[in-house]
């Protein structure tokens, strides 16, 4: 979408996006989201809107130190692995070469 994501299994755990309004995005449970804004209410903060019900959080970047940074990405890492092990992502047929993806036919070469 036009920003620096990172992601674990295809999932995005956290992104850039925000940036240029001084804020990195993690995606995290309202649980976690919750527990990080009562903590550290000046450094987390709710994303509004869908994306904010779901547990996604912005984090002031100015206002994080290197292990409250270290430790949020950590724990948006570890939900997206629980996530990926729970339902993984499938494998989309445009990310398979033509050639081979399920359900279409091989090509063969022609016969000359």
């Amino acid at each position: 979408m036009g920003s620096p994501d990172f992601r674990v299994g295809g999932r995005i755990f956290a992104t850039l996006a925000s940036q240029s309004q001084g804020y990195g995005n993690l995606m995290l449970t309202p649980e976690q989201r919750a527990a990080f804004v009562g903590e550290l209410p000046d450094v987390f903060v709710p994303v509004a809107g869908g994306w904010g019900r779901s547990g996604a959080t912005h984090i002031r970047l100015a206002s994080a130190t290197v292990d409250v940074l270290s430790g949020a990405l950590r724990t948006a890492w570890r939900l997206g692995l629980e996530k990926n092990a729970k339902s993984p992502q499938k494998k989309r047929t445009a990310d398979i070469p033509k050639a081979i993806a399920p359900g279409r036919k091989k090509r063969r070469a022609p016969v000359l």
